[in-house]
C-alpha cells in the first residue's frame, strides 16, 4: 500500500518538475511583438513544434532510456535557432508591415544593417555586438537546462501515456483545423517552421526561373503613340514611402496639410492643374524596386519571383516605349550606390547612379544625396535648355530622403544653383540634421519631417524651375513601414499629376482620376492598371471632347477628411 502511495507521489512530483520547462520553452517559443518598437511579449498560446518535439523527447527517454547530454545539447540549439527565427518572423513584419523574404531580404540585410548602425561609435557598436553575443549564449544556456530537466523528468515520469495523450491530443488538433472548421490562431503560435518552408519556397522560386516564368502575365500594349503630350518633358517621380496612410491617418493628414497647402498654392500661382488617384502598390514598407518595375513594365511583381524573371526577359517598357518616340530616357537614381548590371533591361538613354549623378556635398546619412540636390542637377544636366531645342525627355527619379529610418533630413537651400556645389550645405547644417535622433520604434516625428521636406523641395521646384510645358507624375512607391502606417494598412499608394495642360488633366479625368491632390482621390488598381492607364491617356487615338476640360487647378487642399 505504502509502495503504491509512494509510487504515485513520485510520479505526481516527477510530472510538476514538467511543467515549469514546458512553460518556459513555450514562452520563447510563441513570444509576440511588443509593437512599435522591436521588443517582445509573452502570448498565452501554444508551440505545436514544443509539443510535438516533446512527445517524440518522451517516447525517446521511456523506450532507449537517457539522453545523452551532447544529443540534449544540440537539441538546445535547434530551439536556439527556432527562437530567433521567430523573433525574426514577429519583429519585421511590425517594423515593415510585410513577411520575412529570404531571397530579396537576405540579399539587401547587410545594407540595412549598416544603415542603422552607420551612425554608431565603434565602442557603442562593438558594445552591442558583444552584449547581444552574451544574451545568445546565455539563452543557449537556459534553454539546455530546460531541456536536460524535460528529459530527466520524462525518464523518472510514471504515467507516460497520459502524458503523451496530454501533448499529441493539441498537436492532432491544430493539423486538423481546416476540417473542424474553427479559427486556432488564439490557442496557437504559428510554428517557426511554417515560416522556413514559406520563405524556403519563396527562395527556390526566386531561384528557378523556369519555376516563376508562369508569374508573369501578358504585358501591356505599348503600341500606341504619345501624341497627346505634345513631346513635352515628362518626370516620374516616385516619393519614397509616400503612401496613403497620409490621407487615411487623421494625426499624419493634419499634420501634413500646411505642407499640401504650399504644394497646391505652388500649382496654382505656376499656372499648373492637378488630378489625383490611388492605386495598389506590389510591396510595402521597403523594396521599392518592385513598385518600379511594375509601373514601368505593367507587370505584377507583387511575387518578388516576378520580379527577378522580368529583369531576364525583353518585355516592353514605358522606358522603350518613349525611347520608340523619340525621347530621351534618363534614371536618376540617387539611392544606387553599388552596380546594378540587371538595370540594363530597362535600356535608359542615361542611367545616373549615387556615383554618376555629380553631387560634390556632403553625405547626409547612408542616402547620402539630398533629393533636392539630385534634382537640381538633373534639371541643370538635362532639363534647362527649352525642349525646342533638344529632344524631350523621360525621366524615372526615385527619391531617397523620406526613406526609413527618415534620419537624417536635409535641409532645404533656397538657392537651386548652389546647392548643386560643394558648399551648399554648412558644416552647421550637417551637424544639425546629423544629431537629430533615429528611431524604429518611434519614427513617426520623423517621417513627418522627412515628407514635410518633400512637399518643400517639390512645391518650390514647381514654382521656381520646372519648365511651364512639362507633365509630372508624383507616385508613392509604397507605404511607409509600419510602425508609421499601423497594423493592417492598406498598399495604397497616391498618384498625382501636374501639368498646364488642361485637356491633358481632362484625359487623366476620363480615366478616373479625380481633381486636387487626392483627399477623395479614387482607387484605380494597381500599378500594372496604371501602366495600361498612361499608355491610353498618352495615345491620341480616342475621340476627345475639346469642351470637356474640367477645372484641375490646384488650389487649396479641401479639408482634411477624418
Amino acid at each position: 500500500m505504502n509502495r503504491v502511495m509512494n509510487l504515485k507521489a513520485s510520479g505526481t512530483s516527477a510530472l510538476l518538475r514538467l511543467v515549469l520547462p514546458l512553460l518556459i520553452l513555450n514562452a520563447v517559443l510563441t513570444f509576440g511583438n511588443d509593437w512599435p518598437g522591436i521588443g517582445v511579449v509573452l502570448e498565452p498560446r501554444l508551440s505545436v513544434e514544443l509539443l510535438a518535439g516533446a512527445v517524440l523527447l518522451l517516447l525517446w527517454t521511456r523506450w532507449r532510456g537517457a539522453v545523452s547530454l551532447h544529443v540534449l545539447s544540440m537539441l538546445a540549439g535547434l530551439v536556439l535557432s527556432l527562437v530567433l527565427l521567430r523573433y525574426v518572423e514577429v519583429t519585421v513584419p511590425a517594423l515593415l508591415g510585410r513577411p520575412v523574404n529570404l531571397y530579396w531580404d537576405g540579399r539587401h540585410g547587410w545594407q540595412v544593417l549598416r544603415m542603422a548602425t552607420m551612425d554608431m561609435p565603434v565602442w557603442q557598436l562593438t558594445g552591442s555586438g558583444l552584449l547581444v553575443l552574451a544574451g545568445g549564449a546565455l539563452l543557449f544556456v537556459l534553454l539546455r537546462l530546460q531541456i536536460v530537466a524535460l528529459s530527466e523528468g520524462f525518464r523518472r515520469c510514471a504515467t507516460s501515456r497520459g502524458l503523451v495523450l496530454a501533448l499529441i491530443a493539441p498537436v492532432l488538433f491544430w493539423f486538423a483545423q481546416p476540417w473542424v472548421g474553427r479559427d486556432t490562431r488564439s490557442l496557437f503560435a504559428e510554428p517557426v517552421s511554417v515560416a522556413v518552408y514559406r520563405a524556403g519556397t519563396q527562395l527556390r522560386d526566386a531561384l528557378a526561373p523556369g519555376r516563376s516564368a508562369a508569374l508573369l502575365g501578358p504585358s501591356p500594349v505599348f503600341s500606341g503613340n504619345l501624341n497627346a503630350l505634345g513631346g513635352v518633358d515628362v518626370i516620374l517621380i516616385f516619393s519614397e514611402a509616400y503612401g496613403a496612410v497620409t490621407f487615411d491617418d487623421a494625426e499624419i493628414a493634419v499634420s501634413l496639410q500646411p505642407s499640401r497647402q504650399l504644394l497646391a498654392q505652388a500649382l496654382s500661382d505656376s499656372g499648373r492643374g492637378v488630378v489625383s488617384a490611388r492605386v495598389l502598390s506590389p510591396t510595402f514598407g521597403g523594396a521599392s524596386w518592385l513598385a518600379h518595375s511594375a509601373l514601368l513594365s505593367g507587370i505584377d511583381t507583387r511575387d518578388p519571383g516576378s520580379y527577378e524573371v522580368l529583369l531576364t526577359t525583353d518585355r516592353p517598357t514605358l522606358v522603350s516605349h518613349f525611347a520608340g518616340h523619340g525621347y530621351r530616357t534618363v534614371a536618376l537614381m540617387p539611392g544606387l550606390q553599388r552596380p546594378w548590371p540587371e538595370g540594363a533591361y530597362y535600356g535608359f538613354s542615361r542611367y545616373a547612379d549615387a556615383d554618376a549623378i555629380g553631387y560634390p556635398g556632403p553625405a547626409f546619412g547612408y542616402w547620402r544625396i539630398p533629393d533636392q540636390a539630385a534634382l537640381a542637377l538633373l534639371h541643370a544636366q538635362e532639363l534647362a535648355q527649352p525642349v525646342s531645342g533638344r529632344s524631350p525627355r523621360f525621366v524615372v527619379f526615385p527619391t531617397v530622403s523620406s526613406h526609413a529610418p527618415f534620419r537624417p533630413v536635409p535641409p532645404y537651400v533656397g538657392d537651386w544653383d548652389a546647392v548643386q556645389g560643394v558648399s551648399a550645405y554648412s558644416p552647421e547644417m550637417l551637424d544639425k540634421a546629423l544629431a537629430e535622433p533615429v528611431s524604429w520604434s518611434d519614427p513617426l516625428p520623423a517621417y513627418l519631417q522627412s515628407m514635410r521636406y518633400s512637399f518643400e523641395w517639390l512645391s518650390r521646384y514647381m514654382r521656381e524651375r520646372a519648365a511651364s510645358g512639362s507633365l509630372i507624375i508624383v507616385i508613392g512607391d509604397h507605404q511607409p513601414i509600419a510602425a508609421v502606417s499601423g497594423r493592417g494598412a492598406s498598399w495604397e499608394v497616391p498618384v498625382h499629376v501636374f501639368s498646364a495642360d488642361a485637356a491633358l488633366l481632362a484625359r487623366f479625368g476620363r480615366a478616373g482620376f479625380r481633381a486636387g491632390l487626392g483627399e477623395d482621390a479614387a482607387l484605380l488598381g494597381s500599378m500594372p492598371d496604371l501602366t495600361r492607364i498612361l499608355l491610353s491617356v498618352f495615345n491620341d487615338s480616342s475621340d476627345e471632347s475639346s469642351d470637356d476640360r474640367g477645372d484641375y487647378s490646384g488650389g487649396a487642399p479641401s479639408p482634411i477628411q477624418r
